[in-house]
């Protein structure tokens, strides 16, 4: 359940909405039992299934909103209330990743955080291998650009303690 909550307020950015995700999947996926293929991963089959509900979603919200097709980072807002005070390396790595595209920033997330294969990662989003090599790829090089990541910012008074 972690796993796929992680998974919702990566898509969404919302706590609220992350655990409407979740509930969903959940009630899909006991829908849907019959389904689901023994002897293959679950908890892939359960992302699979909260990645298509939040395409849904999403979906959704643009057709009556007028807004066409546009990109979801545009149609949705983040809600930063959710976060905890992480360290300061974590907090910094977490706004790069933050930062990447829609679809490299959940590539990244269910390669590196996750730990799922890029076959596993492709089959999720339902796109080629390839397109996820290429994703991830593109995160890395955008990832690489940044500065190096300082644990302690230099106190103003050059203090040491």
């Amino acid at each position: 359940m972690a796993r796929l909550w992680r998974y919702g307020l990566l898509l969404s950015r919302q706590r609220h909405v992350a655990e409407d995700l979740v509930q969903a999947t959940c009630v899909r996926a006991l829908e849907r039992a019959g389904q689901f293929t023994p002897g293959t991963r679950m908890d892939r089959w359960l992302l699979s299934i909260l990645h298509s509900i939040w395409l849904n979603e999403v979906r959704s919200r643009r057709v009556p909103q007028g807004q066409g097709l546009m990109d979801a980072d545009n149609a949705l807002s983040f809600d930063g209330e959710y976060a905890a005070q992480p360290p300061v390396l974590a907090a910094q790595v977490i706004r790069r990743v933050d930062a990447l595209p829609e679809a490299q920033r959940e590539s990244v997330f269910l390669a590196y955080v996750e730990g799922l294969s890029y076959r596993e990662v492709a089959e999720v989003l339902q796109v080629p291998i390839g397109t996820v090599m290429s994703r991830l790829a593109a995160a890395r090089v955008k990832l690489a650009e940044y500065p190096p990541l300082h644990a302690v910012p230099p106190s103003a008074t050059g203090e040491r303690r």
